[in-house]
């Protein structure tokens, strides 16, 4: 399995980054917040996790291993394939996911799309022994340009499933949030709890 991926970043896209490894460019599939943290033409070092299935061979890049961890310790419960422990990450900070389990928090994991009252009780249920205690580590939601960061945000809520027009009025909902060093994780936290009242 391929464990990380470093070289110069080719390419971003709305969901993934192009990484140039050798000549060849690998696609990573990639949160919001890591995109952010991405530049074109700079060197970048991304953990990754494959997912084979058998029509196709899928690598998701992470912020940090902290990210993959949890990304691949969600999937172990059933009914979380890929793109929901992908959602999960985006959404919560691997730390916010331990907690989550660990108190039997059910709200705070429903606010990742996809995730229902009786699924956030399934995870809770499949993982609170294994899930561990927080690290208290960050992970790198915090770096992003001012400029930046509205277009990250709407990239991600698209990449959720949201379409353009609910994800411009979101992030304008959250634009008074941004200072001057915008949280692109908590940002997007914040739009996607804007839409849930909507």
């Amino acid at each position: 399995m391929i464990a990380f991926v470093r070289g110069n970043v080719a390419a971003l896209t709305l969901t993934s980054a192009v990484v140039e490894v050798g000549g060849v460019g690998l696609e990573l599939m990639c949160t919001p917040g890591t995109l952010a943290q991405l530049r074109t033409g700079s060197s970048a070092m991304l953990p990754t996790s494959m997912v084979v299935r058998e029509d196709s061979l899928t690598l998701f890049g992470f912020a940090d291993e902290e990210e993959k961890t949890i990304f691949e310790l969600v999937q172990t419960a059933s009914g979380v394939g890929p793109k929901l422990a992908q959602a999960i990450v985006a959404v919560l900070s691997p730390d916010g996911v331990r907690n989550a389990i660990a108190s039997d928090d059910v709200r705070t994991l429903t606010k990742v799309p996809g995730i229902g009252q009786k699924g956030a009780q399934r995870i809770i249920l499949e993982l609170k022994d294994r899930i561990g205690a927080a690290t208290g580590a960050t992970s790198g939601g915090a770096v992003a340009g001012a400029a930046a960061w509205r277009d990250q945000v709407h990239q991600g809520l698209v990449g959720l499933g949201y379409n353009a027009k609910d994800a411009d009025k979101a992030v304008d909902a959250v634009a008074g949030e941004a200072g001057p060093a915008p949280d692109v994780r908590a940002l997007l936290r914040a739009a996607l709890r804007s839409l849930s009242k909507a």
